[in-house]
């Protein structure tokens, strides 16, 4: 009998835990290229843990691919765009920010970093309006009765599926430009003094003249730039939800924000509860190399070998550059192994070998690999970082310019400009990395904050997820701040209020002198008169 008893408490108990959130149905909505790669590492994780996995995804997508064998279920909805479409409007942002986008200031990006943007802004609003105007597919979604909506912040739409299935939704970013949605969605504090805004290049201690521009950048971001065109998707989603509301305000319903960073690559800044810093998330032990590729590797002997790879967004660089890459990596004594899709460079040494694509993170782990050629993508950065590798790193757009100069701020890096590239000195920038031990003695460093923390970053992730199943949201953690306009949240009106006061009791204290004064002064005459 009491072994009964026991039996049924365990059963409850185990009831109790699965009812609230042991395990739920997940639903997400995802970002193609390295941000689904990222998202898709925790979603491996939740279905590890029992949780089911939905994501939704359009006709035309990329790396989202609903062929790949997987516990995760698709549903897959129409659209009029198609891959080839898809994909060269971002090709043709890649190349713009790379290329043509000026260097010298935040200022100086305007009008083509917005034009870019407005370019990328309408083709999510129209994979938006497919899914959320598409009745079939939001009435399987309600039935499904879903407990958590996953979104990256970097494509909007899954705060409104959130809204419209009624349920609560968590955000997975790296970062949005100039931090204003973070701000003014978030909630988060980014002071100018000490805070470099992301997307203008600057880190660590800043000078007086960068602070300046640093906030200028901040006034650029807040009052000019956009990354989505707020009046368009407003008005979206005041038409699907049936009620006056904003993009900037359906986001700010984020009940947890997941930044895909951490402490070893940012520098310190205010945060709030209900942002966790997840950076390096995806990081994980090296698995061995293929057998043609451990060869390669190990025929270097002690000089050992330099991995080179520029993401997966990127195909290849100009022909001119590429064989000035080439010839540098030719003079080294180290092995060279280069992710690369173009025209075998003329230049090409015998040392080095091309390509289309590398087991990254085994290849950083490899107890042979001396340095790491980069672009700089936070991906590729925090497999740096977990195995403690120093770079060389040639930032190509976006936030890549933040990433390598923390990484030199932090002496990991040397960063070189892909627009001026020379033989030269990309081999004095390899060779400084390879041969000075400060990098490597750094990058060690970088490694073991990484590694010292209570809990891994994915397991961080995944807790915040099922917290937010658990309970169905995580309002307590919200800051206060969401209650209050803009003028209340600066203390306009406490200040108004107070100078009022002070404004007040001046003109009393003034008017009871000038009235104590005229007495006096009258009873004087009064008396002289006498």
């Amino acid at each position: 009998m009491t072994g009964t008893r026991i039996s049924v408490l365990l059963l409850l108990q185990l009831s109790y835990y699965f009812n609230s959130g042991g395990c739920g149905k997940v639903l997400v909505w995802p970002m193609e290229y390295s941000h689904w790669m990222n998202m898709k590492v925790i979603l491996d994780e939740l279905i590890v843990k029992g949780h089911q996995v939905t994501v939704v995804r359009p006709s035309y997508a990329i790396f989202v691919d609903s062929n790949e064998v997987s516990s995760i279920k698709f549903e897959t909805f129409p659209s009029s765009s198609s891959t080839d479409e898809f994909s060269a409007i971002i090709s043709r942002a890649i190349s713009l920010l790379t290329y043509e986008l000026p260097r010298t200031t935040c200022l100086a990006y305007s009008p083509l970093l917005q034009d870019v943007y407005k370019i990328y802004s309408d083709a999510m609003l129209n994979i938006c309006k497919e899914a959320a105007l598409n009745t079939e597919l939001i009435a399987r979604l309600r039935k499904a009765r879903f407990d958590v909506v996953i979104a990256d912040a970097i494509s909007p739409c899954g705060e409104l599926l959130a809204e419209l299935l009624e349920i609560p939704f968590v955000y997975t970013l790296r970062f949005l430009p100039g931090y204003t949605m973070e701000k003014y969605s978030g909630g988060l504090l980014f002071p100018p003094s000490y805070v470099p805004v992301i997307l203008s290049g600057l880190s660590g201690q800043m000078t007086f003249m960068e602070r300046v521009e640093n906030m200028l950048c901040m006034l650029y971001f807040d009052f000019w730039f956009e990354t989505f065109d707020s009046k368009k998707w407003s008005s979206f989603y005041s038409e699907v939800l049936g009620r006056p509301t904003t993009l900037m305000e359906t986001m700010s319903k984020a009940e947890i924000w997941l930044i895909r960073s951490y402490w070893d690559l940012e520098f310190p800044r205010p945060t709030l509860p209900n942002v966790d810093f997840v950076g390096g998330l995806h990081c994980k032990p090296a698995k061995p190399l293929p057998k043609e590729m451990e060869d390669f590797v190990q025929s270097s002997g002690d000089n050992g070998v330099v991995v080179f790879s520029l993401g997966s967004m990127v195909g290849n660089i100009t022909e001119e550059t590429a064989n000035e890459i080439a010839s540098a990596l030719a003079q080294v004594p180290q092995k060279i192994l280069w992710r690369f899709n173009g025209k075998k460079p003329d230049t090409l040494g015998p040392n080095t070998r091309l390509y289309k694509w590398l087991p990254q993170n085994d290849l950083l782990g490899h107890p042979k690999t001396k340095a790491f050629i980069t672009h700089g993508g936070a991906n590729g950065i925090y497999e740096a970082i977990h195995h403690g590798i120093p770079m060389v790193g040639i930032p190509l757009f976006v936030e890549q310019y933040d990433n390598i100069a923390h990484m030199v701020a932090k002496g990991a890096a040397v960063q070189l400009d892909i627009r001026a590239i020379s033989s030269k000195g990309f081999l004095r920038a390899l060779e400084a990395v390879i041969n000075n031990p400060v990098y490597k003695k750094n990058a060690m460093w970088l490694s073991t904050i990484h590694h010292d923390q209570p809990m891994k970053p994915l397991d961080r992730a995944v807790f915040w997820i099922e917290f937010v199943m658990r309970h169905k949201g995580a309002k307590h953690l919200r800051p206060l701040s969401h209650n209050l306009a803009w003028y209340q949240y600066h203390s306009l009106d406490v200040i108004g209020f107070l100078l009022a006061c002070v404004a007040a009791v001046t003109f009393l204290v003034l008017k009871c002198c000038l009235l104590v004064y005229q007495k006096v002064f009258k009873m004087g005459k009064k008396k002289k008169r006498e």
